[in-house]
């Protein structure tokens, strides 16, 4: 059944603003055009000295001045991943030029996922409790520290007074944030939604527990290079941060206020692998049910679908198992279309990646380019799927895909489409 023909998720959800904090730029427009010219965000660590770590290399925000955006006094109160998230709220309600008032602020929610929190300022504090003692523990240490307080905050900041809610499905968080905000405006709870994902977790303690796992690349002498999705000789993730923040309205509502339209969300799927607590399963069931699904959903065809933001790790068995899925789901169309990794550029923002990417999706159909999948110099033979390599793609996008799966075999899909009437 096509959507056209009949509706059959309730109203209908479209994208009015986006705001982004990514490690090729501190906002949109700027991350955009990094991606399209294929700018690698990965670098040296420089938030702390990781001379021993067997990683000494992430995709770290550069530039943030906090101070730029809050009082100082403030900022003891909100750890960076909440700073992010505030910091893209803003824009992406500035960016989709909608506003919250007395007469809508009870329909208008704040669904910001985290996979990790405030893992920095935990770090930070643990250290100071155990060197002075309980006493010099911040009264605003919990605040800090919890996951939910960028939703929270982020809906004191703007007055929306909503559903305010938070998840942490790892690595799915973002994309998961943004499909049920779809799910809550298209069945009623609210007309509009601030709505995605950020992270902050460049820090030493996590950086000691990805490596133990021997998850992220030691590519250390060519950081650039080290984010190499679907190639032969990706070793690993490189961690990175930010926030990915978008403005999802009930279409009729935005249609009255004349907003601009970037895409309509057509499609959500979601599953669980029920396999591993950090592998996908090696037969890629999990990854198909969560396309399959949001296709069923949309009333999509497989072959209607131009573009895949891939969750393209860059790991050895997470990357060829996701191609493996997205042949099972589009057959040969999976030759046809773009299946690319924008991780290949940002690295992987855990909570945070899939509010990037359904961005990045987004943008493709609004825009009619992907951008490219940079280090594609030696492609692996079982991720022969068209990722863009090197270049961006100029072309007509009707549909993109953004997928994201995490840890504990969590895996959530979006459909995004070009708006008609």
């Amino acid at each position: 059944m096509r959507r056209d023909e009949e509706q059959t998720m309730g109203r209908r959800v479209v994208i009015t603003g986006m705001g982004l904090i990514s490690p090729v730029g501190l906002d949109l427009q700027t991350s955009w055009n990094a991606l399209l010219a294929g700018k690698s965000g990965v670098g040296p660590i420089t938030r702390f000295d990781a001379t021993d770590y067997p990683c000494k290399i992430a995709a770290e925000v550069r530039g943030f001045n906090a101070e730029d955006h809050f009082p100082r006094k403030e900022l003891r109160k909100i750890d960076l991943f909440t700073q992010y998230g505030m910091v893209s709220s803003a824009e992406a309600l500035k960016d989709s030029g909608f506003e919250i008032h007395d007469g809508n602020a009870h329909r208008v929610g704040v669904y910001i996922g985290s996979g990790i929190g405030g893992l920095p300022v935990m770090e930070t504090v643990h250290a100071k409790l155990l060197e002075r003692g309980p006493k010099r523990v911040s009264p605003f240490f919990i605040p800090a520290m919890i996951l939910n307080l960028a939703a929270g905050n982020v809906s004191i900041q703007t007055g929306a007074k909503g559903p305010n809610m938070a998840l942490a499905t790892a690595c799915a968080t973002g994309t998961h944030a943004i499909g049920e905000s779809y799910r809550l405006i298209s069945e009623g709870y609210a007309d509009a939604m601030i709505s995605g994902g950020t992270e902050s977790s460049v820090s030493p303690l996590a950086m000691a527990g990805f490596s133990s796992m021997k998850a992220l690349s030691t590519r250390n002498d060519e950081p650039e290079r080290a984010s190499r999705p679907f190639a032969v000789d990706r070793d690993g993730f490189v961690l990175g941060e930010g926030a990915g923040i978008m403005i999802l309205e009930e279409r009729e509502s935005a249609l009255a206020r004349s907003a601009r339209i970037y895409a309509e969300i057509t499609g959500y799927g979601m599953s669980g692998d029920a396999f591993h607590i950090s592998a996908p399963a090696a037969d890629g069931g999990g990854a198909v049910r969560s396309m399959s699904t949001a296709l069923e959903r949309s009333g999509i065809r497989p072959d209607e679908v131009d573009y895949i933001n891939a969750h393209g790790t860059s790991t050895p068995a997470g990357d060829e198992i996701e191609v493996r899925a997205v042949k099972k789901v589009f057959g040969d169309h999976a030759y046809k279309l773009v299946c690319g990794s924008t991780k290949s550029m940002t690295g992987h923002l855990l909570g945070a990646a899939g509010g990037l990417e359904a961005i990045v999706a987004a943008k493709a159909v609004a825009d009619d380019v992907i951008p490219p999948t940079i280090n594609q110099e030696n492609p692996d033979p079982e991720c022969d799927l068209d990722s863009a390599p090197e270049v961006k793609r100029e072309m007509t996008v009707r549909t993109a895909l953004s997928n994201s799966f995490g840890f504990g075999g969590t895996n959530a899909t979006l459909i995004l489409s070009k708006h008609h009437s």
